[in-house]
């Protein structure tokens, strides 16, 4: 008797063995090209908190409530020119007096600057119009993966990294995240030139005071897998001494925590959440479901190869 191999033999062998070439492509080709930081953003994320602020119309500095607004925006067409992921960023700092943060005219700081990434390695990239030129590894983002290890975050306003360092993980609405804190230290960060009374130098019109900056603390709440920060915590102050002094003169700017608002943490874990799931699905999920399936689909083929089924031929002929 002729044994050929069924139609749904063949069949499942061949998608056994298509799933089996399929799972480690997904893993180790599709997975890797999917890690790339986006590059049509367009994010308004927002800090919130008591502190204080120099009041230019009273001359003094004044306890109030402050708001940081930050608007990340995607620049399409140079990202797709360049490869690189090319954001602009406009930050400012208001009171409830100068809110919305749209119209920045009597803001107390804005910023307008252009952040340059490597869309695989999150590191900075010189080009594009980058303002202002910085390093490190992580600032508006985390790289993906993220490790249980120390990270140098950029902090603009100190013109300088600082090292964040892990602090083991932390739930915001829900969603861990691993955890990151540092602070900055005293810092000159420029000068600039006010009436020499306000320094302490009544007897000087004009004096070129020193600005100097600190934070008393940071604290990210990063997604493991897509870098993205779901929640921020951070501690400015700016301050004026007299030239060559030792203490502080005047506060510009100061608070002790400045946090997302729950708004913005629920934004940002849905962003971070979604593109985690499509990360593990490509990933994980789908090359482990179809390794496994694509292995049972040609196991279960080639045993019916191997017994196939008999042919159906002529009757045989009988003799006596």
């Amino acid at each position: 008797m002729r044994r050929t191999a069924s139609p749904l033999s063949l069949a499942l062998l061949g998608a056994g063995v298509f799933l089996l070439v399929l799972a480690p492509m997904l893993a180790w080709y599709v997975e890797p090209r999917a890690k790339r930081t986006p590059v049509d953003v367009d994010v308004t994320t927002v800090f919130t908190g008591p502190g204080s602020y120099f009041d230019t119309a009273e001359i003094k500095t004044v306890k109030k409530d402050l708001t940081i607004t930050r608007q990340v925006r995607g620049d399409v067409a140079d990202s797709e020119s360049s490869g690189r992921a090319v954001w602009d960023v406009s930050t400012s700092v208001d009171t409830e007096d100068t809110l919305p943060a749209a119209d920045t005219h009597d803001s107390l700081q804005w910023t307008l600057e252009r952040w340059v990434t490597d869309r695989r390695t999150n590191e900075p990239v010189h080009c594009c119009g980058e303002k202002p030129t910085f390093d490190g590894e992580a600032y508006l983002k985390f790289p993906f993966d993220v490790q249980k290890r120390s990270y140098r975050w950029w902090d603009n306003t100190l013109g300088s990294t600082v090292r964040l360092r892990f602090a083991g993980v932390r739930k915001i609405q829900g969603y861990e995240g691993y955890r990151f804190t540092g602070a900055v230290e005293p810092a000159q960060t420029g000068t600039r030139l006010v009436p020499g009374r306000l320094v302490g130098l009544p007897k000087r019109s004009q004096v070129l005071a020193e600005e100097w900056y600190a934070n008393h603390g940071i604290e990210l709440v990063v997604d493991r897998r897509t870098g993205r920060i779901v929640n921020a915590a951070i501690g400015p102050r700016k301050t004026l001494r007299a030239p060559g002094g030792k203490r502080d003169r005047v506060v510009l700017l100061d608070s002790r925590r400045l946090e997302f608002t729950p708004a913005t943490q629920r934004a940002q874990v849905a962003l971070a959440s979604s593109d985690s799931d499509r990360l593990e699905l490509v990933g994980e999920t789908l090359p482990m479901g179809g390794g496994g399936a694509g292995a049972v689909l040609a196991a279960v083929g080639a045993v019916l190869v191997v017994r196939g089924r008999e042919a159906r031929g002529t009757t045989p002929v009988i003799t006596l």
